[in-house]
């Protein structure tokens, strides 16, 4: 798979956007990227398909954003959360 320069670029721009969507939908953020890759290879095992272009992509990433950041809520628990660094500090 070759992926040009203007190719990375939107990826980025993408992720951000979905991170910063995600966020404002779900307490929490900065996953977008990761989001991204969720949204695009969990919706179409799902056979939904949202369309084409960049707002469809901003879609399915925000949505795989959103999946993460309740998965990763999911595993924290109640207790205030968040992942613990090796002496105890949040990251």
């Amino acid at each position: 798979m070759y992926l040009s320069n203007q190719s990375l670029i939107v990826i980025v721009v993408v992720g951000v956007v979905a991170g910063w969507l995600a966020g404002q939908i779900v307490a929490g953020g900065s996953f977008g990227l990761i989001g991204a890759f969720i949204g695009d290879w969990l919706l179409p095992r799902l056979d939904i398909h949202i369309g084409v272009g960049t707002v469809a992509l901003v879609i399915n990433a925000t949505i795989g954003a959103i999946v993460l950041l309740i998965i990763l809520r999911l595993f924290a628990g109640r207790n205030g959360g968040g992942w613990r660094g090796r002496f105890g500090r949040r990251w």
